[in-house]
């Protein structure tokens, strides 16, 4: 971590030789709760969160009503989350770039400023196609946002107050997208899903200019190169990790399991047995309130059972929501949302966070890479949760989402057999 600014120099007097006071530990200037600043910095990204959750997922609790309205099939209409997500995803690392030349926060405002403008542009879609490229767009946007936060709080928050930060922002992710979907949902039911995204996009609007009025300026912040060999060994040498690109594959799964199941899940309960209408089906989204919590409190969760200890807890939560949301009861289906909710945010959270621990130079390009396969992992549960609800049902949807789920434990095994490893490998001090 970049050393952080310091304030004055400690002294007794003249008495103090120069090693002795070199020695002195300088106060840390960065922000930590109950500080200044601090928490005009987490509602600012808060809102940043809920904006872009808001926006990036505004299509999916109505895929049943474009699959209407466009006469598409369930996997056809996914592809306006998928498009939206794999632009993200492409463009997260450049955007990362341009923040780490032109600043974080001016990186963040102006693809708030294109995702919205697009935003308001979305309702007027003539076509499925038309739709699909404005989200593309729209996703590409929203880009600079992911990447450019993390590197912010990594610069901006003393390192003991991260993994809190974070769960904060991915908190606000959790709120945009459980909002974005509940308004949609009943705003669709009476007036169609044009005004309901609308509707989504003048919400976006009200937290973008939220977001620039309350954010901080950035105090330790350094600009750097836009030369692209310095990009490609920054880039190369986060892949050359093996920590990080554990860490990366463990993103890209829960968000596999969670796009597949939250693309599919309208499906499944605006038909038999269940048979919800289109506000209640968006109503159930309400369940993201779990995940605000599971991710907010990531860090206290981290403290005692370990940043493994609790990707193994959040991946056995996961696991056994997927297996009660095979029940035919609505009460059990919900309840095992709410696990595989609960379960996926926490791991989210944890998993971003050792990102931004473990990269000690090239933050904002680490948290790049980490988003691009997060949300590639989002891409690929849209679409392959929409085609295996279309080949098995549900059945189909929860059996690709378990065995995602076996990936995460089977890597954060191989994690914790390889620092035991490393650990017995370290001589002992002598004495």
């Amino acid at each position: 971590m970049p050393s952080a600014s310091t304030g004055a120099s400690v002294t007794t007097g003249a008495a103090v030789s120069a090693p002795l006071a070199a020695s002195v530990p300088a106060a840390d200037s960065r922000m930590a709760p109950g500080g200044p600043g601090y928490r005009r910095m987490s509602f600012a990204l808060f809102l940043a969160g809920v904006a872009t959750f808001a926006l990036l997922y505004s299509t999916q609790a109505l895929l049943p009503l474009l699959s209407s309205d466009f006469g598409v099939s369930a996997s056809e209409a996914s592809w306006t989350v998928s498009a939206a997500t794999g632009g993200l995803a492409l463009f997260v690392l450049p955007m990362s770039a341009l923040s780490e030349r032109f600043g974080r926060r001016t990186l963040m405002t102006a693809s708030l400023v294109v995702a919205v403008t697009v935003g308001l542009l979305v309702p007027f879609a003539p076509s499925i196609g038309a739709l699909v490229a404005l989200r593309a767009v729209q996703g590409a946007a929203l880009a600079g946002l992911p990447a450019s936060a993390t590197a912010y709080l990594a610069e901006e928050v003393r390192p003991k107050a991260l993994i809190t930060a974070i769960g904060l922002f991915v908190a606000g992710n959790s709120v945009g997208g459980m909002s974005g979907r509940v308004i949609t949902g009943w705003v669709a039911q009476e007036w169609g899903w044009r005004v309901a995204v609308g509707t989504i996009g003048l919400i976006a609007v009200v937290c973008a200019v939220a977001f620039r009025l309350l954010l901080p300026a950035p105090r330790h912040f350094t600009p750097g190169s836009l030369r692209p060999r310095v990009l490609a060994r920054t880039v190369r040498g986060h892949l050359a990790n093996p920590l990080l690109c554990r860490l990366y594959a463990i993103g890209a799964l829960f968000m596999t399991v969670f796009g597949g199941v939250y693309t599919v899940i309208g499906y499944r309960l605006g038909e038999a047995p269940f048979s919800l209408p289109q506000g209640i089906v968006g109503s159930v989204f309400l369940i993201y309130l779990v995940g605000t919590v599971s991710a907010s409190t990531a860090g206290r969760l981290a403290g005692r059972l370990g940043r493994r200890g609790s990707l193994y807890l959040a991946g056995a939560t996961t696991t056994a929501g997927l297996l009660l949301s095979l029940a035919g009861s609505l009460a059990m289906v919900l309840l095992g949302l709410v696990l595989i909710t609960a379960g996926f945010f926490a791991g989210h959270a944890v998993a971003s966070s050792s990102v931004s621990h473990t990269a000690k130079e090239g933050r904002a390009q680490a948290s790049a890479l980490y988003q691009s396969a997060y949300y590639i992992g989002s891409s690929a549960g849209s679409t392959l949760g929409a085609v295996a609800f279309h080949a098995g049902g549900w059945a189909g949807t929860v059996a690709m989402g378990l065995f995602a789920v076996l990936g995460v434990v089977s890597i954060t095994l191989f994690g914790t057999r390889a620092a035991r490893t490393a650990a017995r490998r370290v001589p002992a001090p002598a004495h």
